[in-house]
């Protein structure tokens, strides 16, 4: 038999040449997302120094912004970045005082917390509504649209309904934009569609009970409703038509409570029930999954201003921008202009609130190596973000810094138990809480902060 090693010498080596050559083709993107490449000599070849990209191009410049006021924050901490001056409003100063001065509300102090699926079925807004009643006292979950994607999975509250034709700013069709309520949604009542939220026990200690319930609805033609608390007995509604948004509350000890449209017309639309206290904090969850916020512009002016007559707010959070960056997006020129409007039109209708734009959080990518890496994307959109509330002199607060900067997701996803998904984007609940507390406490210094330049500025 012939000696074959030298031949299988060579045949060995061509193919390790080989595929060592195909470390040097280029990158390979399949739908959009880069191929790893081959590298055997990976674990001995010296690590390249990877230059994380600058938040913009050389080709997109964004003016250098610095807040009318930066309190002195302490190491470690991100702190809210305030563009409006003391005369105007939209900055953190209604809130603080507001905060401050709750004795004198004779209502309960009401946050609006907007967003995307970032803060779906009240992930991280469950624990920051809990740490503020906790301080300042207050119950309930606060406004809940008629149905819901996400009632199975929402601990904060327990939510059951029937009867309801549902209509939301994310349907392709049918969708009447100038019905819809502060929530984006409407809902059509089929006879005795129904509405039952529950306290509950686990998520949280202020969620059980609360002190009144509400039901908004908009209707020019009668409408007779019927709720129902703790299982007991049936106080009946016969409301008339009016042009203008309508409420009508029931008040008691309240676990659970049920609402019922006996009798209504085509026309008539229905919105929310609520879940409150008399005083407190009162903070409601407002997410859209797949938004970019730019749909709030859509809401009718005189829908939001009616909310501000029924439901006064004192903060207005806006925290999108997950389904905004993309991996190399370098000018979101665009995206700032048309959230220009949004921010312009919420002040518009609730001119005593504060309003606190809340920049994206870390997001990663893989590298052509494989490396998980923060999109440089994120990084830029949070550089137009912080524009975005200069140019409307509102307030806003880093999420990406406060998070950790460079890959912190992935040490969220990492840790044990995990605080965040495998797609590296989203958090869980457990990360939610984790997030609620360093929000939480950025808020309490601010207050804090603000309470002692208010003080010195008196003397």
């Amino acid at each position: 038999m012939k000696n074959k090693i030298v031949a299988t010498f060579w045949f060995v080596l061509l193919v390790i040449a080989g595929v060592e050559a195909l470390h040097f083709l280029p990158v390979l993107n399949v739908g959009g997302k880069p191929l790893r490449k081959v590298d055997l000599l990976a674990d001995i070849r010296k690590d390249e120094v990877v230059e994380i990209e600058v938040a913009d191009s050389d080709t997109v410049v964004l003016p250098v912004v610095k807040p009318l006021f930066v309190d002195t924050c302490k190491e470690g901490m991100t702190c809210i970045e305030d563009y409006a001056d003391s005369t105007e409003g939209g900055g953190m100063k209604a809130f603080y005082e507001a905060l401050l001065n709750q004795d004198k509300l004779n209502r309960p102090l009401r946050i609006a917390y907007f967003g995307d699926s970032f803060i779906e079925a009240d992930i991280l807004t469950g624990d920051l509504r809990a740490m503020l009643q906790q301080r300042f006292g207050g119950c309930g979950v606060g406004y809940v649209p008629i149905t819901s994607k996400v009632y199975g999975f929402r601990p904060t509250v327990r939510h059951s309904f029937s009867g309801w034709e549902s209509h939301a700013t994310t349907d392709s069709l049918h969708f009447d934009r100038s019905l819809q309520d502060i929530s984006n949604h409407y809902f059509k009542a089929h006879p005795g569609a129904s509405v039952t939220l529950s306290g509950q026990k686990k998520y949280a200690s202020r969620l059980d009970t609360c002190s009144v319930s509400t039901f908004y609805f908009l209707s020019v033609d009668s409408v007779y409703l019927t709720a129902q608390i703790n299982n007991g007995k049936k106080v009946a509604y016969a409301l008339a038509g009016d042009s203008s948004l309508q409420a009508v509350s029931v008040r008691d000890k309240i676990g659970s409570v049920k609402w019922t449209v006996d009798k209504s017309t085509p026309s008539s639309v229905f919105y929310g029930v609520t879940m409150d206290s008399f005083d407190g904090i009162v903070l409601d969850n407002f997410s859209t999954r797949g938004s970019s916020g730019q749909q709030l512009a859509q809401i009718p002016l005189k829908i939001l201003k009616q909310y501000n007559r029924l439901r006064t707010y004192d903060l207005i959070v806006l925290q999108y921008g997950l389904n905004v960056a993309f991996e190399r997006g370098v000018n979101y020129t665009y995206y700032k202009n048309g959230m220009i409007p949004v921010i312009n039109r919420l002040k518009a209708a609730f001119p005593q609130a504060s309003i606190l734009v809340i920049g994206v959080g870390d997001r990663e990518y893989k590298t052509e190596n494989g490396d998980l890496r923060t999109m440089p994307g994120v990084k830029n959109l949070i550089r137009y973000q912080q524009a975005l509330a200069a140019e409307t002199h509102v307030a806003f607060w880093n999420l990406y810094e406060a998070m950790g900067g460079e890959g912190s997701i992935v040490e969220m996803v990492e840790s044990n138990p995990p605080m965040a998904n495998y797609d590296y984007t989203h958090i869980n609940f457990r990360g939610g809480k984790h997030i609620a507390k360093i929000l939480f406490d950025t808020l309490m210094y601010g207050m804090e902060q603000y309470e002692k330049r208010k003080t010195y500025e008196a003397e």
